[in-house]
């Protein structure tokens, strides 16, 4: 079983995601262009069970930014680290550019592509929806 490690900005939160990545899921829409800060969102949906915090646990502090969603990120850098949905228990969607080295996987989806900005383009050939993915 592969274990990948990763950390927010400043070095304070640390982890490890065990178990074979899924495809990452991209997201254009406006929360995630305005929590990211940039055009969207690279997310790998993982089991919570196959996360681990090696420290800083206690530096993730929690916006609930729509009725049963909440983004975590890490209270010193402002680093997004993960975000989890009432929906989806037992579920996180863990911030890809956290990860160190290469992810070793494709883009499987992008949701939300009509709202995506100007000024940059949805490329590739995965699955698009112009709003949310299908169940």
């Amino acid at each position: 079983m592969s274990v990948r490690t990763g950390s927010c900005l400043c070095g304070g939160m640390v982890f490890e995601v065990s178990g074979d990545l899924p495809g990452l899921e991209v997201c254009w829409c406006r929360s995630c262009q305005k929590a990211q800060g940039s055009a969207f969102v690279a997310v790998l949906p993982v089991a919570e069970a196959n996360v681990v915090f090696l420290r800083g646990e206690d530096l993730l502090a929690a916006y609930p930014s729509s009725p049963g969603k909440e983004r975590l990120f890490c209270k010193v850098c402002g680093s997004p680290v993960l975000s989890r949905s009432s929906a989806l228990p037992g579920r996180l969607r863990l911030r890809a550019g956290l990860i160190e080295g290469g992810l070793g996987v494709q883009i499987a989806s992008h949701a939300f592509t009509g709202q995506a900005v100007d000024w940059c383009v949805v490329d590739g050939e995965a699955p698009r929806y112009d709003g949310a993915r299908p169940s």
